[in-house]
């Protein structure tokens, strides 16, 4: 089963990023752990981790407010 990211800007809107497939999640979350950085720079809030059309989590790129 293919996984991928989904990107979202601010206020929840689909942005758009890198469209990278991945053959497991453990691929998924190691790419994203090297990529965050530069999505949020580009403006990426957060990211859904998605395998085939299922959501598996939501994950904010910001860091916690002080």
């Amino acid at each position: 089963m293919p996984w991928s990211w989904r990107y979202e800007g601010a206020n929840g809107e689909s942005v758009t990023g890198p469209a990278e497939t991945f053959s497991s999640q453990s691929d998924a979350e190691s790419w994203i752990g090297l990529q965050w950085p530069e999505l949020a720079e580009a403006g990426v809030h957060s990211v859904v981790l998605v395998e085939n059309d299922r959501v598996e989590y939501r994950m904010s790129l910001l860091p916690p407010a002080e």
